[in-house]
């Protein structure tokens, strides 16, 4: 039946959990595309015959146009779902920009198409710019912090040399503790690599 592999695809997207993203499904996606290109043929074809026939498009009421019509309204209604597909999760990925910072962890970019590695990375780099050119990082906390220093654990060993804002290095080994600039360690406590110790 034309649209069921368009309508399982937008029920996959909808039946995850909410801002969250399972793996592109390139599979059904592809599908969808192909049908879609076979609804262009065979519209185009029905198209032609009325036109051999010498009746007008917009005026013949026969099998031929009312056969066009069903291929006309599955291939819009198969674009729509594809569109719903990759808009809400480039949503999603744009959104993960603000929650994760411009890196994406491997398990989540593993979930990701070719396309929408390009797309993060794109919106990701034009954010960056934006930022440079006000002077305003607009990724932190929009709550105030009380304090602008925070005490934090490193989860995973990040490594040494990281350079920090005031132009100083750290050694973030494994289960140690610092006392950083919440700018400085909101990057890594939103990847997962420190967790902010309270008191």
């Amino acid at each position: 039946m034309y649209g069921r592999t368009a309508c399982q695809l937008v029920k996959e997207f909808a039946s995850g959990d909410k801002g969250q993203l399972v793996s592109f499904n390139s599979d059904l996606f592809q599908q969808v595309v192909a049908e879609c290109s076979q609804h262009h043929l065979e519209l185009q074809s029905l198209i032609r015959k009325i036109q051999e026939e010498g009746l007008d498009i917009q005026t013949a009421r026969n099998a031929d146009h009312y056969g066009a019509l069903i291929h006309h309204l599955a291939l819009v209604r198969n674009k729509r779902c594809l569109m719903a597909y990759v808009y809400n999760r480039a949503e999603i990925i744009r959104n993960l920009l603000w929650k994760i910072g411009h890196v994406l962890p491997q398990e989540i970019e593993e979930k990701l198409s070719h396309a929408e590695e390009e797309h993060f990375k794109k919106h990701s780099t034009a954010l960056k710019s934006y930022m440079s050119k006000v002077m305003v990082d607009l990724t932190v906390d929009m709550v105030p912090p009380k304090d602008p220093y925070i005490k934090v654990r490193v989860l995973d060993d990040i490594g040494d040399g990281i350079l920090l804002s005031d132009d100083k290095t750290a050694n973030f080994a494994c289960h140690s503790m610092h006392l950083l600039k919440r700018t400085d360690a909101e990057q890594f406590i939103s990847r997962g690599q420190m967790e902010e110790l309270s008191g």
